[in-house]
């Protein structure tokens, strides 16, 4: 008997600029397994509308009138559990970066990203991985590296430390590189549930909750250089 196919993806818009929800629906919708649901031009609609509709995913501005992208972010998700938040903003500085972060969101690109890109943002998020654009990677990396509080460990010892194996630290490697779970089975020629068996483990070693924050304790904590 064949399987019924999957539910799609539901989103909701949330963006002041129509312009930008109307691209952004445009290719979603060309999408397979994609639905806009709706849309909403400001945080508080994002909110109202989140809490009606539960959407799979929330595309979310930051620049908002009425309620911003980050204050949003989080009353969606204390609100929805269920949903997802992938912020889609102009806006690259660690002042933004680090607070939608914080507030939950579990993808952040950039207006100008390649349409497949957003779609692969949408769909790391359903799957219970962080994505975002190189620029941003850079912005959270250079965040950590330049803190002057930031102590000088030896890698070796801090894997040691934190009792990681040698394939663990491959992955923890590729996580930092920006890779997929798709990618880093590719490269270290596993399979995809073991590469999130690992990524689990390194994440209760670390004591740390999801992907960015592997990479930004790498960092931290000297287990992975910018060389």
């Amino acid at each position: 008997m064949e399987e019924p196919p999957a539910a799609p993806i539901r989103l909701l818009l949330a963006d002041d600029q129509k312009l930008m929800r109307q691209a952004l629906r445009v290719f979603i919708e060309n999408e397979p397994g994609m639905e806009v649901v709706g849309e909403a031009q400001d945080g508080r609609s994002a909110v109202i509308q989140a809490k009606t509709l539960q959407p799979d995913v929330v595309l979310m501005d930051l620049q908002m009138p009425r309620l911003d992208g980050v204050a949003a972010t989080e009353e969606v998700l204390a609100e929805c559990p269920n949903t997802k938040v992938v912020a889609v903003t102009t806006f690259h500085s660690e002042e933004y970066v680090i607070p939608a972060l914080r507030a939950g969101a579990s993808a952040y690109l950039l207006k100008d990203s390649e349409p497949e890109d957003i779609v692969a943002g949408i769909r790391s998020a359903i799957a219970g991985e962080f994505m975002a654009s190189p620029r941003v990677t850079e912005v959270l990396v250079n965040s950590v590296v330049s803190n002057p509080s930031r102590p000088k460990n030896d890698p070796e010892s801090v894997a040691q430390s934190l009792q990681l194996s040698e394939r663990e630290i491959d992955v923890i490697n590729l996580l930092c590189d920006g890779k997929s779970n798709r990618e880093i089975s590719q490269g270290l020629f596993i399979a995809e549930p073991t590469v999130k068996s690992h990524i689990g483990r390194i994440m209760t070693k670390m004591g740390v909750r999801d992907r960015v924050q592997v990479v930004i304790n790498a960092y931290r904590n000297g287990l992975v250089t910018l060389d």
